[in-house]
């Protein structure tokens, strides 16, 4: 049976690659084919786009949180089941968290993976040549398949494109016209909000414009590839009863972070904002998310807040990212002024009045583990509880990003790439750090 594997990147951000990926998983589903997708970088958000065009959970490749030999590891459980596998790059092909470090390049090196470009040559003809001469020339060990060019309406700016691969050695997948009908529904912090129906039309127009222009079959015999070979399962290290919050307000999870916790026993889904309960757990996972757009629901469910807060006060381990350590507050306070109690954990407070982005890589150490994650949030705490730890950017800058400690809570901003070794640390810790 043919398998293929490949990267989707371009030059630079907003070139369509995400388009173009999404009409490809969709255009396969519909074939029978099956497929596996992966994002390189810390983003939740085109995962979620993935899945919704192809029926499958997309994984995230991150090597600033990993390192290559867990990304290998990572993809190779994915890929030994797949027939086609496709990873969507990140920004512009070469843009890293130090150089190219982390970069879609880095990964593509890595992985041996492929590349498909996606170019859009807006206000660009025949100059377009000395681009794909650059990127094909400048990392000698990158593998660039063909290029594919993106919003092309005239025949005669095509040919000037053509000419310009002819002359810089790079093969032309075809192009992709404009199509004013195909726009991403509306999102919030970068999420869609909008109902399921406008994502899925989404993703059948961006497969009838793949479908429609270029040869699928020839892409995938192009990019043929042996499979991975399946690793070894990851090893069970305990059984106990692990509670992970997840629903509307919380769904920044991780695929390979529930992996991990998935070693130390079972796992269970419960809502924050439906469920009257936790369920019994010797664990408990809040992920981040989007609590301050379900604030009256969240703050209405007396029950669970009750339930969460006795669990925390109880001295069993629980640790709680972005999204999950605003809930754990005192309150959230939203963008109008209203201010609504929740878990009343942590002595602080969440606002979204005058909300600003904080976004970048993370690292720190705690009791000697090395840990590295991501942080993205428009909220802020007002008065944060000191932080146990010194937070670094990915250049081992301080940043303020506090990690705070209730009894065995933990809460951060910060999005945390799982270990073994940290999520032990969480739950084996005692009172005393």
């Amino acid at each position: 049976m043919r398998h293929s594997t490949f990267m989707i990147a371009a030059p630079n951000s907003e070139s369509g690659k995400s388009t173009i990926t999404i009409g490809l998983l969709r255009a396969l589903y519909k074939r029978g084919i099956q497929i596996q997708s992966f994002k390189c970088g810390p983003d939740y958000i085109d995962p979620k786009l993935h899945q919704v065009a192809s029926h499958q959970t997309a994984i995230n490749l991150d090597l600033f949180m990993n390192s290559e030999e867990r990304i290998k590891e990572i993809f190779a459980r994915y890929d030994a089941f797949s027939e086609s596998s496709i990873v969507e790059g990140v920004m512009g092909l070469f843009d890293g968290y130090d150089r190219d470090m982390g970069s879609s390049a880095h990964l593509a090196r890595v992985l041996g993976l492929p590349i498909l470009l996606v170019v859009t040559p807006k206000s660009m003809a025949y100059s377009v040549a000395p681009l794909l001469y650059g990127i094909k020339h400048f990392q000698k060990d990158l593998n660039i398949v063909g290029v594919l060019f993106n919003k092309v309406n005239s025949e005669t700016h095509y040919k000037y494109l053509l000419q310009a691969c002819e002359d810089a050695g790079v093969r032309c997948i075809g192009k992709i016209p404009t199509d004013k009908q195909l726009e991403l529904p509306s999102r919030y912090l970068g999420l869609e909000t909008e109902d399921a129906s406008k994502l899925e039309h989404y993703a059948e127009q961006s497969a009838r414009l793949v479908e429609e222009h270029i040869s699928i079959d020839d892409l995938l015999t192009l990019t043929e590839a042996p499979k991975s070979a399946a690793p070894n399962p990851l090893p069970k290290l305990s059984q106990l009863r692990i509670a992970v919050a997840m629903d509307e307000a919380f769904s920044f999870i991780y695929p390979e972070n529930i992996k991990v916790l998935e070693q130390f026993g079972s796992v269970t889904y419960f809502s924050p904002m439906y469920d009257e309960q936790l369920p019994e757990s010797d664990f408990v996972y809040l992920p981040g998310g989007y609590p301050e757009l379900y604030l009256p629901r969240l703050s209405g469910n007396s029950s669970m807040l009750r339930s969460v807060a006795n669990y925390a006060q109880s001295g069993r381990p629980m640790l709680a990212e972005g999204g999950g350590m605003l809930y754990l507050g005192q309150a959230l306070i939203d963008s109008e002024g209203r201010r609504y109690p929740l878990a009343g954990v942590l002595e602080q407070e969440g606002t979204m009045i005058s909300p600003k982005l904080t976004l970048g890589y993370r690292q720190f150490a705690i009791d000697g583990i090395e840990v590295r994650g991501h942080e993205f949030h428009y909220s802020r705490i007002i008065e944060s509880l000191p932080s146990i730890v010194q937070q670094y950017s990915a250049h081992q800058v301080a940043v303020p990003t506090p990690l705070v400690r209730y009894s065995n809570c933990f809460a951060t901003y910060t999005h945390l790439s799982f270990t073994s070794e940290l999520i032990r640390h969480f739950i084996n810790q005692s009172t005393d750090l």
